[in-house]
């Protein structure tokens, strides 16, 4: 007669094999699944072709709306070619790092005392000179906290290192940014709060409220600028996404009760075809909820994940293209929108190279230039867009 214990590991080892052939079955029909919505949006026979000249930014003002992209100051230093790209084609500029707390080797606050504007002024500089608008990127962000900060800061100096912040930093550039984005990414549902909020280190430091302040406290350094709450997966139609769109605008309710200098929502528009599905009507009416409460909606980063789209480069390519055009026909419906800027202008440069590369090592294309500044299908596709929107 088998022993207990030898009965009870193989029962255990056979129900496991279950276990793994199940989670492989899903998992196999995950990846079917997300081929099947890969191929989808794949037509050969759509048409991309532009019958005009004019740039992204001329294309975007006859619409009444404003183009641009996120450039760095190294960069645009660096490659001439690049920089007379972003000329040609952008009205509006956005720091991808140097108006930042800190980001890769640039720290806009390198020490509790100590502000290092050079490249931060550089690309200001830049902007006036050839007559471009300029962002502010970002004030508030739990992600671009240099690392002093988890040391020095605590729930009674908090409050001071974020005044002292926004004071130094956006009256230094009072009178040459068109908007900020005060605070972002501030809001996930799955950290398990009833309202929504991400626990992020201002969270746990200041309460709910340092949202509120951070906004009345720029809003008083420079009363001129449009001031934005910028947020990411807000797009597609999932549980997770649908979730952050309803507190989204549970936030922005609350912030317009209480009076909140607040002018507009910042979407950010990461996209990624074959991991989520698209509902174009759904978008729609979140778009219509948020222009409801009297604020602008700007589309702030976009770009295109490509990697789970095909190796082949006219495949993805084209993929790439259609997701542009279907996402912006979509927003730039609703009149609210005054802004599109993609998150970089050339392949070359884009953060997707080390955020999301592709597991077969081909070079990502995200973006409406690729690495040889040559017009790819996604610039036709955007202004295509632009060309369609309706005039606001």
């Amino acid at each position: 007669m088998m022993k207990r214990s030898t009965l009870i590991d193989r029962r255990s080892f056979l129900f496991g094999l279950g276990s793994l052939a199940t989670v492989g079955t899903v998992v196999a029909g995950k990846v079917t699944y997300e081929n099947q919505q890969i191929q989808a949006l794949d037509t050969n026979n759509r048409d991309f072709s532009v019958t005009e000249k004019p740039s992204l930014h001329e294309r975007a003002a006859k619409k009444g709306l404003i183009y641009g992209a996120a450039v760095r100051t190294d960069i645009l230093k660096s490659d001439a070619k690049y920089a007379a790209t972003v000329i040609e084609n952008c009205r509006m500029l956005v720091p991808e790092w140097e108006m930042k707390w800190a980001a890769g080797n640039v720290k806009l606050r390198p020490s509790p005392d100590k502000f290092d504007f050079a490249p931060a002024d550089w690309l200001a500089n830049f902007a006036t000179s050839h007559d471009l608008l300029l962002r502010g990127h970002t004030l508030v962000w739990h992600r671009s906290l240099p690392s002093w900060f988890k040391e020095k800061a605590n729930s009674k100096n908090a409050v001071e290192f974020l005044k002292n912040h926004i004071n130094t930093v956006v009256k230094r550039y009072a009178g040459k940014i068109h908007s900020w984005d005060v605070v972002n990414e501030v809001m996930l549902p799955k950290d398990g709060r009833s309202d929504g909020l991400r626990i992020s280190p201002w969270l746990e430091l200041l309460g709910q409220n340092y949202i509120e302040l951070a906004f009345r406290l720029t809003s008083a350094a420079d009363p001129n600028a449009l001031l934005v709450y910028n947020e990411y997966d807000l797009d597609y139609d999932n549980r997770q996404q649908e979730a952050k769109r309803t507190a989204v605008l549970k936030l922005l309710e609350r912030l317009r009760t209480k009076g909140t200098p607040i002018h507009a929502l910042g979407i950010q528009a990461h996209l990624s075809p074959g991991d989520n599905q698209f509902n174009a009507k759904k978008l729609r009416k979140f778009l219509q909820d948020v222009a409801s409460l009297g604020l602008k909606i700007m589309i702030t980063e976009l770009d295109v994940v490509d990697k789970k789209l095909p190796f082949d480069i006219q495949t993805r390519d084209r993929i790439i293209a259609g997701v542009y055009e279907d996402y912006l026909s979509t927003v730039l419906d609703e009149r609210a929108v005054i802004a599109v800027l993609t998150w970089g202008l050339s392949d070359r440069y884009s953060w997707l190279n080390e955020f999301e590369p592709r597991s077969d090592k081909a070079p990502v294309r995200p973006l409406p230039y690729d690495t040889y500044m040559q017009r790819k299908l996604a610039w036709n596709a955007i202004a295509r867009a632009f060309d369609q929107a309706p005039k606001r």
